[in-house]
Parts: C-alpha cells; structure tokens; sequence
C-alpha cells in the first residue's frame, strides 16, 4: 500500500462515520489525480479523489462544481474536503460512461441530453467567475503540436516555411476562438467525462474549466477522441443545438453556417492541442495508450484543414508529416 493511499484511508474513516468499506479504483485519469469508489456492505458507494496537492490544486474542482450544480447540472457534490491534502469525498455519479453506452440505437437519446446539460451551463455564465480562455492560452495549446507531436512523436523538424505556415493558420484559429460570444467552458465535454446517470447526464473531469468560446464544449462532444461518429450526424446534432441555443437566447451566429465555421475551427485548434497533449502523455508521463488514438485526430484535423483554402497550408503540412512518418499512424 503507498503512502498516500494509506494517508487517504485514515483521513476517509471519520467522514465515513467508521462504516466498514471496500475502497477499490474507479477509473483512470491522464493527470496525478486517482478516483477510487468506496463501498459499504449496504451497497453506498461515494467517489474519493487523491489529488497530490505538490502536483495537482483540488480547489478548482471544489469550485467548478459548485458552478455546474448552480447551474442544474448534475455535477458531483463535494461532500467533504482537506485541499491540504489533496483528498475530496463526491457523491457516486454511477459506473457507466456515455463512451461505454452510446450506439447507434441510443446515440439520439444520449447526445440531447449531453446537449441539454451543455445548454444549461453555458446559460448560467457569468463574467468573471471562470479564468479566461486568451489569446496566450489558446496559442500554447497549439504550441504543443509541434513541440510534442512533431519533434517528439514524428522526430521531425519543420522547414522555416512550413513554421510560419502553422504559426499563420494557428494564428486565424485563435482570432476565430477570440471572436465568438465568451460562456463557461468545460473544456473536456466528451462522452468519457459523462455519466449515464439521473438526471441524465452526470458530468465529470470540468476542474478546467474557464470562460471561453461558445462552440468549444459542442465540438469536443462531437469530435471525441475515442469515438468518430458520421459528417450526417455531427451536423444534425450541431444543427439541433444551435437552434435550441437560439431559442434559449444563447449569443450563437444567427447564420448556420458561419457558426458551423467557428465550431469546425474550434475544433481544429482543439485537435492540434490533443495531438500534443496525447504525445506529450507518452513521452513525457509514461502513459502510452493515449497515443493509439492520434490517427482519429489528424484524419480530424486533415478533414477540416482540407474544406477551407485559409486553412490549406496546414492540410498539407499534415500531408508531408504523414507521409514522413508512416509509422505514426501505428502508434
């Protein structure tokens, strides 16, 4: 037993009144954060975070959901707390993930709940609650495609060209970013951070949220990174939300098509992101699974690089890095 758990054990006992429990691992996490469910032998279970406080601060959690059970959503409710310690005790959101349920059968379903949950977020936003989402934050997320993905994963180096190329595109897609209405951002709103829960959805992983662009939380859903669903189907699901959004008063383009626009460029800087976050996880901290998904990202990333001639710079920038590095669609 490591000394942290050992520490977290005896800090649980009293906020658990000395109930007798199992404590077992209740999923994973891409950060130093650890989720364990503790059970009883009446069958409650509660959700301990172990958060080392020397690498990772529970008082966003605390504080984002508290904004997300503000606002209706069914966020876990922090129960107990010593950010000393990095240790919090949460209501159980349940066992089952939308990634782990979503079919073709209750994908309609699962995805308007997931979109009335959002709906209801971003219309309980207020200034100055949330750190923005800038213009520095936005570029060096964008950075990490190129300092993770392309030195350290494709172990290439872009031509003087090719770097002013990707610096213009990342350019127009931060610009495009500061331009839409700014509402609470979850930042991470995809199926694996949703729980098939009542009310349905229970949302989870939102400790970094900030205040942002509108579109930022509809594409993460409908570009995941673990599921690709049909063009049809993301459209109709971005279709359906920006009329409910409309009809909600949420400060969404009045023409489809240039919100479609925005969402799609949102995207794109969310895909460059994640291609360096995911390569950074394997180089980085030795958690190599993530990077099995990178060929979802670019053919992501390909697909809108290639529908818009501002962006066609970095459609073929993609293009030589896949074909210089063959083997990363491997990985």
């Amino acid at each position: 037993m490591d000394a942290r758990l050992a520490a977290l054990e005896r800090w649980l006992a009293p906020q658990l009144a000395g109930a007798a429990y199992d404590l077992a691992p209740a999923s994973e996490d891409a950060s130093f954060r650890r989720y364990f469910r503790a059970r009883t032998g009446e069958g409650r279970s509660w959700i301990v975070m172990d958060a080392p406080p020397d690498k990772e601060d529970c008082a966003p959690f605390v504080r984002v959901a508290g904004l997300l059970r503000e606002a209706g959503v069914n966020a876990p409710q922090v129960l107990a707390q010593d950010l000393a310690q990095g240790f919090l005790l949460l209501s159980d959101l349940g066992t089952t993930t939308f990634l782990d349920a979503l079919n073709d059968a209750n994908a309609d379903t699962l995805m308007r709940d997931a979109t009335d949950a959002l709906l209801r977020w971003q219309l309980a936003s207020r200034p100055g609650r949330l750190p923005p989402y800038d213009e520095a934050l936005l570029e060096r997320e964008m950075r990490l495609f190129s300092d993770w993905y392309v030195a350290r994963h494709l172990g290439t180096t872009l031509t003087a060209q090719r770097q002013r190329d990707l610096r213009q595109v990342c350019t127009l897609l931060s610009r495009s970013a500061l331009a839409q209405p700014q509402v609470y951002v979850h930042r991470d709103y995809m199926p694996r951070n949703l729980m098939v829960s009542e009310p349905n959805p229970g949302v989870l992983d939102f400790q970094d949220a900030v205040t942002g662009p509108i579109t930022y939380d509809m594409v993460s859903l409908l570009r995941d990174a673990f599921l690709t669903w049909s063009e049809e189907r993301v459209l109709d699901w971005s279709a359906r939300y920006w009329e409910k959004a409309k009809q909600a008063g949420l400060p969404v383009d009045g023409d489809f098509g240039e919100f479609w626009r925005a969402l799609e460029w949102m995207g794109l800087q969310r895909h460059l992101k994640v291609l360096g976050i995911f390569a950074r996880l394997t180089y980085r901290d030795g958690k190599p699974k993530y990077v099995a998904d990178t060929p979802r990202f670019v053919a992501y990333a390909h697909g809108v690089a290639k529908r818009y001639a501002a962006l066609a710079p970095l459609a073929r920038l993609l293009d030589e890095l896949q074909a210089l590095a063959p083997r990363s669609s491997d990985a």
